[in-house]
């Protein structure tokens, strides 16, 4: 049960309101947004609540157990705050949301009605549709670690511990030619093997995706050309001159640690843990059933 302000209290007991749904947004970049139903600005908290946005809410819905409550933000692609491309992007996947309940006439006079993050879009030609999953949704992520051959840890973290600003294993280039939406000649990166940043990461310095990053799937170097081809095409397009910075890649297994990154020591795997193969391993003639350690 909420206890409202007393001001907000005394609001709502006159029997004439002026009440306002707003929400503040924040995503994973740390920018903060601010939306109203109301039909004029409304600024507290630092944040400037617009009317334009066109969001709409639906009902709350609330229970007394530990499943995820959602509510749904409805709105139109015409803000230049929400685009169409930012939401492909990614860049509002799990965005922090506040939902306040407040007096347009006076803003001191508010509430926090919930939090949560914003889970599922679904986009048609027109308008946009967020799902704003309450917090116990985070109790239905998987957490600690994974029982595997391949290593867990993220190229480069605190539990990896590569220097990936190490030149060796950091490159800088720019787009000479376009083959295809996602694979293009580049310039910069002829001293590096084929293949030394296949399942990399690309961030682009300059061009319309700056600040974009993408997975690297191919590297090739053939008669002098070096060839770069992206998991997926970026959204806005690749223009020759774009400039990106690439890491080397990892494809997780222990001999690629070793023998790529000498880095074995902090190896986050486990390479000699048997696989499905032992587990149908039926009974033979030919060995392998005598109690030795499993290749």
């Amino acid at each position: 049960m909420k206890t409202l302000p007393p001001g907000l209290q005394d609001h709502l007991d006159s029997g004439v309101t002026t009440l306002a749904w707003c929400w503040r947004l924040t995503r994973g970049d740390g920018a903060a947004f601010g939306f109203t139903d109301h039909d004029l600005p409304l600024t507290f908290d630092g944040t400037l609540f617009e009317p334009e946005s066109g969001f709409s809410a639906s009902e709350i819905r609330a229970g007394s157990d530990l499943a995820v409550d959602a509510q749904e933000a409805e709105g139109v692609l015409s803000s230049d705050r929400i685009t169409e491309t930012d939401i492909l992007d990614g860049r509002w996947d799990n965005a922090a949301v506040e939902v306040w309940r407040v007096n347009w006439a006076s803003p001191g006079q508010r509430i926090l009605m919930r939090r949560g993050a914003v889970g599922q879009i679904r986009r048609g030609k027109l308008a946009f549709v967020a799902e704003v999953r309450s917090l116990a949704h985070v109790l239905g992520q998987t957490v600690g670690r994974v029982f595997q051959a391949g290593c867990d840890a993220e190229l480069g973290d605190v539990r990896c511990r590569v220097d990936l600003n190490d030149g060796a294993f950091r490159g800088t280039g720019s787009v000479t030619e376009r083959l295809r939406d996602r694979a293009v000649i580049v310039a910069g990166l002829e001293p590096f093997a084929a293949g030394w940043f296949a399942q990399g990461t690309l961030t682009w310095e300059t061009g319309a995706n700056a600040g974009r990053r993408a997975e690297v799937l191919l590297y090739d170097v053939t008669g002098g050309l070096v060839t770069l081809t992206l998991l997926e095409a970026p959204l806005r397009d690749i223009a020759v001159g774009d400039a990106f910075t690439v890491t080397a890649g990892c494809d997780k297994r222990a001999e690629t640690c070793s023998a790529k990154f000498g880095n074995i020591a902090n190896f986050r795997g486990f390479p000699h843990i048997p696989g499905q193969d032992a587990v149908i391993r039926y009974a033979t003639k030919d060995g392998g059933h005598e109690g030795e350690v499993l290749g």
